[in-house]
């Protein structure tokens, strides 16, 4: 089948993608939400944001790194308890299975 080293190589792409994909993520939430103070200003309807649940959802997938670095490049979410202690949170259980996984299976 496949050797170890191409499945973790295949990983460490994936984890590089979700992350690029997270932090695009935060990006364009923050960027929408900016926009639609400008629209409410002029009396037009605001665009539809990310929701949360898909931000974490994109975290819990791999893009941890990639959500908690927007977080503060963007100064986005910094206020919702549920990003400060739940993004950390999932990516020190991504990192725990990462060490079981290595230390495991060597």
């Amino acid at each position: 089948m496949f050797s170890q080293e191409v499945i973790w190589r295949a990983d460490l792409v994936l984890a590089a993608v979700m992350s690029l994909a997270g932090l695009g993520a935060m990006w364009l939430d923050k960027t929408i939400a900016r926009g639609n103070e400008d629209r409410a200003r002029r009396g037009k309807k605001p665009r539809r944001r990310i929701p949360e649940k898909t931000l974490f959802l994109i975290a819990a997938l791999g893009g941890s790194p990639g959500v908690l670095a927007g977080m503060y490049l963007f100064r986005h979410k910094t206020k919702h308890k549920s990003f400060v202690f739940g993004v950390p949170l999932i990516l020190a259980a991504q990192a725990a299975l990462v060490w079981l996984l290595v230390t495991k299976l060597g």
